[in-house]
């Protein structure tokens, strides 16, 4: 089995002293003996803090750690002359240390201590793999983990998978898709035995293994006639359920649920409400200390779209913010990052910012559904430091991150043999990881160091790849929809230009767009209200049109084009002038790959190029669907003169 080994292929340590025992020191040794060695004068030692003085920089290591200690996961890495020393409380921290090691160490000059501790205390990967081997909204070919019906035997490429995950910082992983079908509702039952081996080679690297279940399971698995939440034979069934897969996966992390979602079953089938239904799972799990994560993915996906009364951005809020306090401790509610889709331009969901009684995971997207589908190159580091970052209030309280019991992505990764379909998306699930462990990361230094991990190449090439890449979400965003606006995608593959595509859908996804003017109007004072969803400052700010971000206005306002922009430009002639830029930067991308491209190997130089001729042609698409749809609508000429379609 031959695949590609990502930011994990070249790096080289020194011989390296272990002073540790236990699994997690078992991998690291395992480790060890596949990192390629090089001669040099420091010596270097890694050590659980009990086994501290059997070092050399015990006092050094001792003065650094802070006063509430490094927790189950942070580690020290001191350098004093010839002596490096990297300590943890225990293997997990001391695997993260030693992937550290891995990624600095030629870089390790003169004396320093580092601390490092997580931000976000679970940091989890969300597949949406299906028992047959397929992947919902997956571009990187099939699952990794399912092939015909069944976990794979060959569970190679899966540990290869967890040492790239726990070597980012990643600490869980749903193995299957959240919409639980007939089939995959059976992995609690009958293929109990397989998971069990799956999250054995998680748990080598300090990977907790979650479980997406069925609500509707009793009834799937026609064990009983209902799945009331407050039936008590349901609550029987879900803890004989949950006793099952503990069993079988003793250190299981926990299931996250979908429900009342997008026609998946769930409380409100029984008049119940969403805390009825998270609680009664939770209370299943909370004898072994798992946790639920309830999805707030919830809005009414039959909407008439005459109906303007209904706005899918309120949806999330509408439906928790009620409950908040009513959760057990140990439900997480897991929240998409924007109030819509993942959409290449969204705001921060104010639900992340309300709750105060109930843990909430905010939720992001690496796999590229709207972004690009991993045809388009898309560098999503970015914007996600910009979401994880958001002021909550507007006025100086926590981030998103501070607020967050977890931060949830779902997977990129695939069977393609450089697991995500194009090459250069590796950079996101290696962004997502870092960022996950520390939000304030520079998304342009993550870059360089997943670059000079990757490939062999000189700084000069590395200096030009990462600037080939680092603003590329921005250029996505200028040839697709406008200033927030969204879905103006191909209904069904969310990919390539549909300028009403889902204008008339019942799936709550509409632009407004006529003659006149664009946008959807959620102020308080003439529309859906949800601006007041947020606290203020912040509610303000969305609510005037003058004080609205441009980048945002079209999701918050309904304006004319010949509106006026913060930028000095109309409505109208940002969508042009975007357009043709966004497009002018792909061809200027691809001119400035063509001439490092014959320094990268073969296989790496044509994947690359051939994605860069689909991302052109579909920049094309969108420049001109795009313009002439509004040119059309408006009649109003681009005041450059450039060339619009009629």
């Amino acid at each position: 089995m031959t695949f590609d080994p990502c930011w994990l292929g070249g790096q080289r340590l020194p011989e390296v002293t272990i002073h540790a025992s236990g699994a997690l020191a078992q991998t690291i040794r395992g480790e060890l003996r596949q990192t390629r060695r090089v001669p040099h004068d420091v010596e270097v030692a890694l050590c659980t803090l009990g086994r501290l003085e059997e070092t050399p920089l015990a006092p050094w290591v001792e003065q650094a750690l802070p006063a509430d200690g490094l927790g189950p996961e942070g580690f020290v890495v001191t350098r004093r002359g010839n002596q490096l020393v990297v300590a943890a409380e225990g293997g997990r921290g001391l695997l993260y240390g030693y992937f550290y090691l891995l990624r600095y160490f030629e870089w390790m000059t003169g004396d320093f201590t580092v601390v490092e501790r997580p931000a976000v205390p679970v940091r989890m990967v969300a597949h949406w793999d299906n028992l047959d081997g397929s992947v919902e909204r997956g571009y990187s070919g099939g699952s990794i983990f399912f092939r015909d019906g069944r976990v794979v035997q060959d569970l190679t490429r899966v540990r290869a998978y967890a040492r790239l995950l726990a070597s980012v910082g990643i600490n869980a992983v749903v193995v299957n898709n959240g919409n639980v079908h007939a089939a995959e509702t059976r992995l609690m039952s009958d293929h109990l035995p397989d998971l069990s081996r799956l999250a054995a080679v998680f748990r080598e690297y300090g990977i907790a293994t979650h479980l997406s279940v069925n609500f509707a399971a009793p009834l799937v698995l026609g064990e009983l006639e209902t799945a009331d939440p407050l039936d008590e034979r349901v609550i029987r069934w879900w803890s004989a359920a949950v006793s099952r897969v503990y069993d079988a996966v003793p250190d299981l992390g926990g299931f996250v649920v979908k429900a009342d979602s997008e026609n998946r079953p769930g409380p409100y089938s029984y008049g119940r409400h969403h805390a009825d239904g998270a609680n009664l799972l939770a209370r299943a799990l909370a004898p072994y200390k798992g946790t639920v994560y309830w999805r707030c993915f919830v809005y009414d996906c039959h909407q008439d779209w005459r109906d303007r009364s209904t706005d899918r951005a309120r949806a999330a809020y509408d439906h928790f913010v009620p409950l908040d306090g009513l959760f057990d401790d140990n439900v997480v509610l897991q929240i998409k990052h924007g109030p819509l889709d993942f959409q290449p331009r969204e705001p921060v969901s104010p639900l992340l910012g309300e709750l105060q009684e109930t843990p909430s995971a905010v939720e992001l997207q690496v796999t590229q559904e709207y972004t690009g589908q991993q045809k388009d190159l898309c560098y999503l580091g970015p914007w996600w430091r910009e979401i994880l970052q958001f002021d909550t209030t507007g006025s100086g309280a926590p981030t998103t991150a501070e607020r967050a019991a977890a931060v949830v992505g779902v997977a990129n990764v695939g069977d393609d043999p450089n697991w995500t379909g194009h090459k250069l998306a590796q950079s996101n699930l290696y962004a997502y990881g870092r960022l996950a462990w520390d939000p304030a990361a520079d998304p342009v230094s993550l870059l360089h160091e997943w670059a000079a991990a990757t490939f062999a190449m000189d700084d000069r090439t590395r200096a030009e790849l990462v600037e080939i890449m680092a603003d590329s979400w921005r250029t996505y965003e200028r040839y697709t929809a406008p200033m927030g606006v969204g879905f103006m995608v191909t209904p069904g593959t969310h990919y390539g230009p549909n300028v009403n595509g889902y204008e008339y859908s019942e799936w709550g996804t509409y632009h407004f767009a006529d003659r006149y003017g664009i946008g959807v109007d959620r102020t308080v004072a003439t529309g859906s209200g949800f601006t007041a969803q947020y606290p203020e400052p912040l509610a303000g700010g969305y609510e005037n049109v003058h004080t609205c971000p441009d980048e945002l206005l079209l999701f918050f306002h309904h304006v004319p084009y010949d509106h006026v922009l913060q930028n000095g430009r109309t409505v109208l002639q940002h969508i042009y002038d975007t357009h043709f830029q966004g497009y002018d930067e792909v061809e200027a991308m691809i001119a400035r790959w063509k001439a490092i491209a014959d320094r990268f190997d073969p296989a790496t130089r044509e994947n690359i190029t051939a994605r860069f001729d689909l991302q052109l042609r579909n920049a094309r698409e969108w420049r001109d669907q795009v313009n002439t749809h509004f040119h059309r609508l408006s009649g109003t000429p681009d005041a450059a003169g450039r060339t619009i379609y009629r």
